[in-house]
C-alpha cells in the first residue's frame, strides 16, 4: 500500500482455466523485490505478493469495472486510493524498477 495519498495505478485482471475466475489487481508502479522485476499484487485469498506482471497477463482476462469492483472496494477499505487502468505502459515498469533502485542503500 503506498504510504501517502496519492492514487495507486492498479489494472485488474481474471485467472482463466481451474482458478475459478477469481480477479487479481496487479500493481505495475509498485515493486515486490529490490531489483523490481516483479510487481505488487492483491488477490481476496493470500492477499499481497508479488507477480510476473509480464506472466499474469498471458494466463488472465480483462475484466469489466463491474466486475472488479468488490475487490477495489477491498482495497479502499484497507487505505488504497486506486487509479485503474487497462495496460501497463513502459512508464509503469520503469516507475516500478526505479522505485526498486530507491530502497538499496
Amino acid at each position: 500500500m503506498s504510504d501517502d495519498n496519492l492514487p495507486v495505478v492498479v489494472i485488474f485482471r481474471r485467472w482463466r482455466g481451474n482458478n475459478g475466475g477469481d480477479i487479481i489487481a496487479l500493481f505495475p508502479e509498485q515493486p515486490a523485490d529490490y531489483q523490481g522485476w516483479f510487481c505488487d499484487a492483491y488477490e481476496h485469498v493470500g492477499q499481497h505478493g508479488g507477480a510476473d506482471y509480464y506472466g499474469v497477463i498471458q494466463v488472465t482476462s480483462p475484466v469489466s469495472d463491474q466486475d472488479a469492483a468488490p475487490l477495489a472496494r477491498e482495497l479502499e477499505r484497507i487505505g488504497y486510493r486506486l487509479k485503474p487502468i487497462k495496460r501497463a505502459s513502459h512508464k509503469h515498469h520503469e516507475a516500478r524498477r526505479a522505485t526498486a533502485q530507491s530502497y538499496r542503500p
